[in-house]
């Protein structure tokens, strides 16, 4: 078991962008990074550098053909157009840039070491994880390779028979689905918004499959009987030996990319239930394009993990983090609220639980 949560992270982000007009130009793994060391939740022996996956592990689920491709457009920083045909690379969703195959190796590599790390239980957090939508052989939705996945078989590899997938970033983890629908011993479930890209993920349940699309503008009321009666519920259920978590944090009511109305504390409330329902606890990133409601979020969810106080208000030092963050090209950028400085807690986002939400849940238990 380990001594404490552990956090895995890497320089690598630091500076990486898919472009200066892509969504992800904007700083989200070092900020978490940053600000976590600036309230002193982040000391020297919690903190475990990524390593960066050699193509050979990759192709445990990867085509090797897809992961040569990937290599070669790193290395001369083009595509052709079959391979952009083939493999979705080089496209506006999956750019070619600096770091294309080391930044998302560096991920994936750390959710391989995850599962290393939790062979005899404990709770790990890797923010720069949760790219849920890669395929074997293609890029989808930002994402060059899918480290979900990876760490499902990496957790499998070292001791864990049950693994229960929870993912409650607004978009439907396609990728994972694909690797773990028809496996026995794998629970997937998925909250997400109804009809956001890529518009896969109906309304279903079996034993070891959930999907609940949400209508936009869900709110921290109607999460927390998401997570109650359905998230916990199916968990509690399927026993599991281990949980990973897919923590987007594009379900925030900030978040440019989708139309969901949370606040931070939902997620954290999500975290808090699922320690201790598992030997074994894996929290991964995902979705999240404001940088600091991702910082933020993030940041809160190592607190969680690891027992730290969030706070009223944030240390001078993590202010001056925040402060440093711009979000050029984008209207929420241009004038921040002020308690996007001095506050990791958003405001609680409560509201009416809508009778389609009820409906939905209803659906599911049948």
């Amino acid at each position: 078991m380990l001594p404490r949560p552990l956090f895995i992270g890497s320089e690598i982000y630091r500076g990486s962008s898919y472009g200066p007009w892509h969504p992800l130009r904007v700083p989200r793994v070092s900020t978490v990074i940053d600000l976590s060391r600036a309230m002193g939740w982040l000391p020297r022996d919690a903190y475990v550098p990524s390593p960066r996956a050699k193509p050979d592990t990759l192709t445990i689920w990867h085509t090797p053909d897809y992961i040569a491709a990937l290599h070669a457009a790193e290395a001369a920083q083009a595509v052709t157009a079959d391979v952009r045909s083939r493999h979705a690379l080089g496209t506006s969703n999956n750019p070619v840039f600096p770091e294309m195959y080391r930044r998302p190796a560096t991920a994936a590599g750390g959710s391989l070491l995850a599962g290393e790390l939790l062979a005899d239980g404990g709770i790990v957090y890797h923010p720069a994880g949760g790219t849920h939508h890669a395929m074997p052989d293609r890029a989808g939705g930002f994402c060059y390779l899918n480290d979900p996945v990876l760490a499902i078989l990496s957790l499998r590899r070292n001791g864990a028979q049950r693994v229960a997938y929870v993912d409650i970033d607004a978009h439907h983890p396609d990728g994972v689905e694909l690797a773990f629908a028809d496996d026995p011993d794998v629970l997937m479930i998925s909250v997400h918004e109804d009809g956001l890209w890529p518009r896969t993920g109906p309304l279903e349940a079996t034993d070891t499959l959930v999907n609940l699309p949400v209508p936009r503008g869900l709110n921290d009321d109607e999460m927390a009987l998401i997570r109650d009666d359905v998230i916990l519920l199916r968990v509690s259920a399927f026993k599991p030996d281990a949980i990973v978590l897919q923590c987007g944090a594009d379900a925030v009511e900030e978040d440019p990319q989708a139309h969901l109305s949370l606040s931070n504390n939902a997620h954290w409330a999500v975290v808090q239930a699922l320690i201790g329902m598992a030997p074994r606890l894996l929290v991964l990133g995902g979705g999240g394009y404001n940088p600091w409601s991702v910082g933020r979020l993030w940041t809160g969810v190592w607190a969680t993990l690891s027992g730290y106080e969030i706070p009223d208000r944030v240390e001078y030092a993590g202010e001056e983090v925040l402060r440093a963050l711009r979000f050029d090209g984008n209207r929420r950028g241009k004038n921040p609220p002020e308690h996007w400085f001095t506050n990791l807690r958003d405001a609680p986002r409560n509201g009416p639980i809508r009778d389609e939400v009820r409906d939905k849940i209803l659906h599911l238990a049948r």
